[in-house]
């Protein structure tokens, strides 16, 4: 008896049901480049924009990775209540509300009316993420101290991001409100992850890129607090600017422990770091100015395309082979 062949359309919802959550991380990475390719355009006047094409094709990624995720929790609900309750899994959930927050922030010079419903609704969900995600952080039996990753940074990141299009949009208070709890709620696990760092196990190796995670926070605060203080670098800005590179230069240093990474989807973690990274460095340039971040910046955009470029390529590649949407 011949063995059934899958039709590409069986194989297609087969794929559909191992969909991860942390597909929105392509988003992340590709919105956050958009930004910083805006800055270069700004800074630079360039006679083309190059970011309002990224800009297109990151709203169209966006919208292919909505209706597939909802596809997963309409044929296969068991399986996303299974990410929502994965220690590791549910810190990536965010990554919806943040895709559309830094689509707010990108299309923001281009059509104010949709950055403003992307920013409210991204906002909005922001918010029930957090407060979901922090009670079931406070309320559960099985998370231990070796669940703890970057990645738990996520749900944090997006409230941080809120100024950024809030405060051009004119919602000054509702931005201090997030601003406040992303920055608030960092400090604290900041200390925790650097004790799982010192005194416990190392990270898997497939989480391994979800350090450079640790770059956003302070780099996202950086910009989130100058737009606050409507374009003003003082001294709490240098605080969080500075800590962010040194972050940065500190996992630079590693870049050993990370080539020798086989590919996979968490590699993504790498793109949006690096590019909010090189926008606070945009900033700095715009605003302080000197030789240093003149320099700086450029290297940093360099390398953050470079990088996109190739993580694109890779995903492209998996996906082609089969090798994503298949059980872990």
């Amino acid at each position: 008896m011949s063995t059934p062949v899958a039709t590409p359309a069986v194989a297609s919802y087969g794929r559909l049901e191992h969909l991860p959550v942390s597909m929105f991380s392509i988003v992340m990475g590709l919105a956050g480049t958009t930004v910083a390719l805006e800055k270069a355009e700004h800074l630079w006047h360039w006679p083309v924009a190059p970011s309002l094409g990224l800009l297109v094709l990151t709203a169209l990624v966006f919208v292919l990775i909505s209706l597939a995720y909802l596809g997963k929790w309409v044929l296969h609900r068991p399986q996303v209540l299974v990410e929502f309750n994965h220690p590791i899994r549910l810190s990536f959930f965010p990554a919806m509300s943040i895709g559309m927050l830094l689509l707010a922030i990108a299309a923001l010079g281009h059509a104010p009316a949709v950055s403003l419903v992307l920013w409210a609704v991204g906002a909005t969900v922001q918010l029930l993420f957090t407060l979901v995600i922090l009670s079931a952080w406070m309320h559960h039996e099985k998370f231990q101290v070796q669940h703890s990753n970057p990645a738990w940074f996520i749900p944090i990141v997006g409230n941080i991001l809120v100024p950024i299009a809030g405060v051009p949009l004119g919602y000054q208070e509702i931005s201090w409100f997030y601003f406040s709890v992303g920055l608030m709620m960092w400090t604290p696990l900041l200390a925790v992850l650097f004790n799982r760092f010192f005194f416990h196990p190392m990270l898997p190796a497939k989480l391994l890129p979800t350090l450079f995670i640790l770059i956003a926070p302070p780099a996202v605060g950086f910009i989130s607090w100058v737009k606050l203080h409507h374009g003003v670098v003082d001294d709490v800005a240098r605080i969080l600017y500075y800590f962010a590179l040194f972050i940065t230069l500190l996992l630079l240093s590693q870049v050993k422990h990370f080539w020798r990474l086989s590919f996979a989807l968490p590699w993504w973690a790498y793109s949006f770091p690096m590019a909010a990274m090189t926008i606070a460095t945009s900033v700095m340039l715009d605003t302080v100015g000197g030789g240093f971040f003149a320099l700086l910046f450029p290297l940093l955009l360099t390398v953050l395309l470079l990088l996109v470029a190739l993580i694109s390529w890779r995903t492209l590649l998996a996906l082609k082979r089969g090798q994503i949407c298949v059980p872990e």
